[in-house]
């Protein structure tokens, strides 16, 4: 990171709000050095990128701009808000922090899925999560290998494979634990998972040491479309052999924190605080 705030790009959801406080936020900026520039497109030389948005717009920039390495700060005008750190009523303290001080940078390792089919290997990446299901409407059957052991022949809607940063998000809500992204891991969630004398599936969540991948071979007509969402972003494979699930080794994401950033604190204030 360079010691100075030299350019800046911004990102913003097509809510009215936000553009709005892209406005503001330019505006403080020039008010503190007229020299800053504000990109209209991300460059490596850019020093900081601007989201601003819901924890949505975040996965959007990202997903559609191939997980930047430059730092980003996410500013909320959404609802959850868990990787929009800033209040827009925070801009003016939070411009004087990142210029005056050494900021805190939250790095997060990117889950990466590689899919092998008939007709060649295709590379799907997530921040939050990766989630592989067969056709809406039908189940499917999946044999799930972990580190090269068969584990089990998974039947029901699909799998999640997620990080400790997409934990809270999609994760949380199929009753999976919520997990501080101080940790490397991956947790692998099952939905709707069958159970019965003809079906036998984990019901709850797998936890795997980073450095190890989940192989998922489809049990199903060979001919059969599998979907491998990645953050909310749908791909359908034809003719799958089977997919890898990993971490990248590579693409990453950098994340400013603002003051006294406490990840637990957070999920208290967004989960359980009235």
């Amino acid at each position: 990171m360079k010691d100075k705030l030299e350019k800046i790009f911004i990102f913003t959801n097509l809510a009215e709000e936000s553009y709005k406080v892209k406005d503001e936020f330019i505006e403080k900026v020039k008010q503190k050095d007229k020299s800053i520039i504000v990109s209209d497109e991300l460059t490596e030389d850019v020093d900081l990128i601007v989201c601003i948005g819901g924890d949505g717009a975040l996965l959007n920039l990202v997903q559609r701009l191939d997980f930047p390495g430059n730092p980003i700060v996410g500013i909320n005008t959404g609802t959850l808000g868990f990787f929009q750190d800033i209040l827009p009523s925070q801009m003016d303290d939070f411009i004087d922090y990142y210029m005056n001080e050494q900021p805190q940078i939250e790095t997060h390792t990117v889950v990466q899925a590689d899919i092998f089919t008939k007709e060649g290997l295709k590379h799907v990446y997530g921040l939050n999560e990766i989630i592989v299901t067969g056709v809406v409407g039908c189940i499917i059957h999946m044999n799930i290998s972990i580190g090269g052991s068969f584990i089990e022949r998974f039947s029901g809607d699909g799998i999640i494979v997620s990080t400790p940063a997409g934990s809270t998000a999609y994760n949380y809500s199929l009753g999976g634990s919520i997990v501080d992204p101080r940790l490397k891991l991956l947790q692998v969630t099952p939905i709707a998972p069958m159970n019965t004398t003809a079906y036998r599936s984990f019901t709850s969540s797998l936890i795997l040491p980073s450095e190890q991948s989940l192989i998922v071979v489809p049990d199903m007509n060979q001919d059969a479309f599998v979907s491998v969402s990645a953050d909310g972003f749908v791909h359908d494979f034809h003719k799958v052999e089977q997919i890898h699930i990993h971490y990248s080794d590579y693409k990453k994401i950098r994340m400013v924190k603002y003051y006294n950033y406490d990840f637990w604190r957070k999920v208290k204030e967004k989960f359980l605080s009235e």
